[in-house]
């Protein structure tokens, strides 16, 4: 499964917001595309936000646009993913000619490390699994982080069972990633974010994992809406979190989760189930797309180089 294509000059991705229903491509052909397609959460998950931004600068100086400005409108997209700052930092360090091949690096890295990923990761998955949001192949070159590590898990020993929490506002879990387990014979089933804690203390779950798309010097991870409360439920029961962590999303230059920037979107996205007014149409929101969950909840993570189980390592 593949979501994102680089052919004749431009970049195809899988409109996610249409999936499960239906399967659209969008096609970005320039960096205002390229920019508009993670705003809008065409593409989502923060390596798949990479990979997009990389090619996105490789159009802009393919088309004579400054690196400035193409920089500064992709990062202006998704301001709490720090992999879409790893990889413009990538691209500024290349000259013009260089910046499509190493888009086309980063792209093929990507998928390398999800494998490495789930290889670290499966052995610490059997049995009754929970996750939050999509981090499967969706969200990255292919494979995915957290998914990819139950993807290898199942393939492994087939002792899996994931438990999906729908992931609202944006309902990435019941779109996304029951498709993806779905679509590959991954037994599933498919939870409500208010149900986690029954199923917690009524069924033997053996881990939680996750995706995260910043992590602190301090081991503080930032990961979709949700992941906190889902975190302090786990550790009231005495079940292991376990963070897939693609080294890119470690950010050495943030002290803890209380500087990273949470991104907070539109107020429809609570309002609205996939066009559907289901509120008072002015009613007040809050709406942030990130929760900060603190390194102290978290088992070990999983990054392409291991499984690190103290925050101390992780800055080594």
């Amino acid at each position: 499964m593949k979501a994102i294509q680089w052919t004749d000059e431009k970049l195809r991705l899988l409109d996610q917001r249409k999936l499960p229903h239906e399967t659209i491509w969008f096609e970005a052909d320039t960096v205002v595309k390229a920019a508009e397609a993670i705003q809008k959460m065409i593409v989502r998950g923060a390596p798949a936000i990479a990979i997009t931004a990389a090619y996105g600068m490789s159009m802009a100086i393919r088309d004579g646009i400054s690196r400035q400005e193409a920089h500064n409108l992709l990062l202006s997209t998704r301001p709490t993913a720090v992999n879409l700052q790893w990889a413009l930092a990538r691209i500024h360090q290349k000259e013009d000619t260089s910046v499509l091949s190493e888009a086309i690096a980063i792209h093929e890295e990507d998928l390398k490390i999800n494998q490495q990923i789930g290889q670290h990761g499966a052995p610490l998955l059997r049995g009754k699994i929970m996750t939050i949001c999509n981090t499967g192949a969706l969200a990255t070159a292919g494979h995915g982080t957290a998914l990819g590590m139950i993807r290898s898990a199942f393939a492994k020993h087939g002792d899996i069972h994931v438990y999906i929490l729908e992931t609202r506002p944006y309902l990435q879990g019941s779109r996304l990633t029951a498709y993806e387990c779905m679509e590959e014979g991954i037994p599933c089933t498919l939870i409500t974010d208010s149900m986690a804690g029954s199923l917690m203390a009524t069924e033997d779950i053996n881990a939680v994992v996750f995706g995260c798309d910043r992590v602190a010097r301090n081991g503080d991870t930032a990961n979709k809406i949700g992941s906190y409360s889902l975190s302090v439920l786990a550790k009231h029961h005495h079940i292991p979190v376990y963070v897939a962590m693609p080294r890119s999303t470690f950010d050495s230059a943030c002290p803890t989760g209380h500087e990273i920037e949470i991104e907070e979107r539109a107020p429809d996205e609570v309002r609205n189930v996939q066009g559907k007014l289901i509120a008072p149409c002015d009613v007040p929101v809050w709406n942030p797309g990130f929760d900060v969950t603190p390194a102290s909840l978290i088992t070990a993570w999983i990054s392409e180089e291991g499984v690190t189980t103290s925050s101390i390592e992780l800055v080594k």
